[in-house]
């Protein structure tokens, strides 16, 4: 279920009897067609031991299912429905998975496939103390969101996105708080950048560094602040 971008702030889904979608609550701007739209009692991400999970950290994000009733198409042909979405006058990033797996924080999923898989993954599984640790310093908390198969992801930010490639040869070091997704076969760490200019006063602040290797991609925000 591929977007169309209508701009960098709305983007368009089409929806056919038999797909489904998520997408954040309160994210839907306009559509056409015949639609439903249900909140996703289970939280979307992994099912309810994943929404516990969360929930208990306070970082929950309701989504809501977006679907074709079916049995609408009884004048011949298989109707669809176009729906519109944007949330907040958020830059919108369409990421387009081909089998591998996207981390992303909750929150800046604007909607994605209902055939991805879900799941949730506990920041301590990734480098241990310094895997909360980073957690906490890039706003994503203790949990982060993974959505893994072939289909497509409108995730938001702030400022606009550029994609950074990730190489063995070539890794990549990003300000924690201008992350905002990676996807791939990719390692992180944090890395701290403290030296004897910032221990002066005289540094330019940048004390954590997300260091990224592996085969992948990173995307970053032209801005520090969260959603």
């Amino acid at each position: 279920m591929p977007f169309r971008e209508i701009n960098s702030k709305m983007v368009e889904a089409t929806v056919s009897p038999g797909q489904k979608m998520f997408s954040q609550r309160g994210a839907m701007l306009a559509y056409k067609g015949e639609v439903s739209f249900t909140p996703n009692i289970q939280g979307g991400q992994g099912g309810i031991m994943s929404m516990i999970g969360r929930r208990v950290a306070n970082e929950a994000t309701p989504l809501m299912t977006v679907e074709v009733p079916q049995g609408l198409n009884d004048q011949g042909g298989a109707p669809t429905a176009t729906v519109l979405f944007g949330h907040g006058g958020h830059h919108i990033q369409v990421i387009n998975l081909q089998g591998d797996t996207l981390y992303v924080e909750a929150d800046r999923l604007l909607a994605f496939d209902g055939s991805l898989q879900q799941g949730t993954m506990f920041m301590g599984s990734q480098g241990g103390v310094m895997g909360m640790v980073r957690g906490q310093v890039t706003g994503q908390g203790l949990f982060t969101t993974t959505l893994k198969g072939h289909g497509a992801v409108a995730v938001m930010a702030h400022g606009g996105v550029i994609e950074l490639p990730i190489t063995p040869q070539r890794p990549v070091h990003v300000d924690p708080q201008a992350y905002v997704a990676h996807h791939g076969d990719v390692r992180n760490k944090l890395s701290t950048a403290l030296g004897w200019r910032d221990m002066v006063g005289r540094g330019s602040g940048e004390a954590f560094q997300l260091e990224l290797s592996g085969n992948g991609s990173v995307y970053v925000q032209a801005s520090e602040e969260k959603l």
